[in-house]
C-alpha cells in the first residue's frame, strides 16, 4: 500500500490446525494496550527463544496488533510463532494457525488454474479478453482485443485498477463510511465497468500484445482473469479453485467466504487505521473480494500452497517456467519480476538464490508468505494491522514482517 499522492491513494487496499500445540518458549513485545504477550512453538527447545519468535515479536513492536508465522521445511518440520493480542483490550493471544484474509495472495490460485487451463488446451495465453468476454473491455479507449490472457495475469494490460477508483479518495477512506458499506456486495461487472471509465496507462503493443513489459498493479486483471475461467469451464472460479487446487492439496482451511463478511474462528481482529485517524478502527467485517483478492486460508495452508506452485505438484514443467516469466516490478522491491500471478525477488542477497512470493492486503489484515526457489521450504505470515495514516510506521511494519519471512528461508537465517 502507496500513501495518497495528489490526493489520491497510489495502490488501493486490495494489493490485495495448530490449536493444542505447546509452546515453547515466549517472547515479550509491548502492544497499544498495554499487554505484552508472544510465544512459539516447535522446532526449539522449551529453554529458547527461536529467531522467529524474536522476529514476530519486531513485528508487534513495529506497530501490529497480533500477528502469526508458520514455516515449514523440506523434511515437514514446522515451526510457529505469533505476537501481539487477538483483540485490542482483551490479553487473547493470536490463535495458532489462525483464519485470515490472503486478500490479492489469491491471484496465485488464479494464475494457477488458468494455466491448468492453458496446458489442457481450453485456453491460451494469447488468447485477447475480446475473444473471451466481447465488448466488455471498451470505452475510453479501452481495447480488449489488445489485451491477453497473459497481460491480464502479468499486469501488462494497462488496464485501470478499479480499486483505484473506489478506495483511491482519502476522503471517502473514513471510519464512517466502512461501518456503513462493511455489508455491501458490489458484483465483478460493477468493478470492472467503473474501471471502463478510464482510459488505460497503455495499449499494449498491436502485434506482440503478450510480450509488453510495461508494468502496472491492477486488480481489474484478476476479475477478467476470473470472468475467463468462468466461460471457459462453465463453473465459477470458486469452483475450479477448490476442485483443482484446495481439496487435491487437503487445504482444508482454505476457502471463498462468498458474500459473506465473516472470517470464522480460530482469528485475530484485524485493524486499519484510515488517512487523518489516530486511532484504530476494527475493521473485522467485510464483504469485498473477488478473483482478485477474496479467500480466506492459514499459514500452515499457504506453505502447502506455495510450495506445491514452485515444486511443480499443481502445474507440468512447461506451465510452470511460463508463470516464472518475469518483468522488471520494482514496487515489490529491487531488482523483483513479476510473473504470471508470483513474483521473484533476490531477498537472500547476491549471489543467493531469491524467493517466490506474492503478498496481499485487505482492510486491517496484511498477508505475507514466500518459498524457496526450489519449493522445499515456505513461511507465511498474517499481521493484524494496516495503516494508511501513518506509512512511515506501516513501513517499518511491512519491512519487520518481510525480514521476518527471509531470516526464515534464507540460507544465512536458518
Amino acid at each position: 500500500m502507496r500513501t495518497a499522492r495528489n490526493g489520491r491513494l497510489t495502490r488501493a487496499w486490495l494489493w490485495t490446525a495448530g490449536v493444542g500445540v505447546v509452546a515453547t518458549g515466549a517472547a515479550v513485545a509491548l502492544l497499544p494496550n498495554g499487554a505484552a504477550i508472544g510465544s512459539s512453538a516447535g522446532g526449539g527447545d522449551s529453554g529458547h527463544e527461536s529467531r522467529l519468535q524474536r522476529d514476530a515479536a519486531l513485528v508487534v513492536q513495529a506497530g501490529a496488533t497480533g500477528m502469526t508465522v508458520a514455516v515449514e521445511g523440506a523434511d515437514g518440520e514446522q515451526e510457529r510463532a505469533r505476537a501481539g493480542v487477538a483483540e485490542l483490550g482483551t490479553e487473547r493471544q493470536v490463535p495458532w494457525n489462525g483464519y485470515y484474509r490472503i486478500g490479492s495472495d489469491t491471484k496465485t490460485f488464479i494464475a494457477v488454474l488458468m494455466l491448468q487451463l492453458v496446458d489442457e488446451g481450453r485456453v491460451e495465453l494469447s488468447d485477447t479478453v475480446e475473444e473471451w468476454l466481447p465488448g466488455v473491455v471498451s470505452g475510453e479507449g479501452n481495447d480488449g482485443s489488445r489485451v491477453t490472457v497473459a497481460n491480464l495475469l502479468r499486469h501488462t494490460s494497462g488496464l485501470t485498477n478499479y480499486t483505484d477508483l473506489l478506495f483511491g479518495d482519502p476522503e471517502l477512506l473514513n471510519p464512517e463510511n466502512y461501518h456503513e458499506e462493511r455489508f455491501l456486495v458490489r458484483s465483478v461487472e460493477e468493478k470492472v465497468t467503473l474501471a471502463m471509465t478510464e482510459p488505460p496507462g497503455w495499449l499494449p503493443d498491436a502485434d506482440d500484445p503478450g510480450g509488453e513489459t510495461r508494468w502496472a498493479y491492477s486488480n481489474t486483471n484478476y476479475l477478467l482473469a476470473g470472468m475467463i475461467i468462468e466461460e471457459a469451464t462453465g463453473h465459477s472460479w470458486e469452483r475450479e479453485a477448490h476442485e483443482r487446487i484446495i481439496e487435491p492439496l487437503g487445504l482444508d482451511h482454505t476457502f471463498s467466504p462468498g458474500t459473506s463478511a465473516y472470517v470464522p474462528e480460530p482469528t485475530a481482529h484485524g485493524y486499519l487505521q484510515f488517512p487523518g485517524e489516530s486511532e484504530l478502527t476494527d475493521t473485522t467485517l467485510q464483504s469485498e473480494g473477488g478473483a482478485d483478492g477474496a479467500l480466506i486460508s492459514t499459514p500452515d495452508d499457504m506453505n502447502t500452497f506455495l510450495r506445491a506452485v514452485v515444486d511443480g505438484t499443481l502445474l507440468p514443467p512447461e506451465r510452470l517456467a511460463e508463470m516464472q516469466e518475469t518483468v522488471p516490478a520494482d514496487d515489490f522491491g529491487e531488482g523483483a519480476g513479476y510473473g504470471l500471478g508470483l513474483v521473484w525477488a533476490p531477498r537472500c542477497g547476491e549471489g543467493e538464490p531469491g524467493l517466490w512470493f506474492h503478498g496481499g492486503t485487505s482492510f486491517g489484515t496484511v498477508s505475507e508468505g514466500a518459498v524457496t526457489e526450489d519449493g522445499e521450504a515456505a513461511a507465511s505470515a498474517a499481521v493484524f494491522t494496516l495503516r494508511f495514516e501513518d506509512q512511515e510506521q506501516q513501513e517499518a511494519q511491512d519491512e519487520a514482517t518481510r525480514a521476518m519471512i527471509d531470516n526464515a528461508l534464507c540460507a544465512d537465517g536458518r
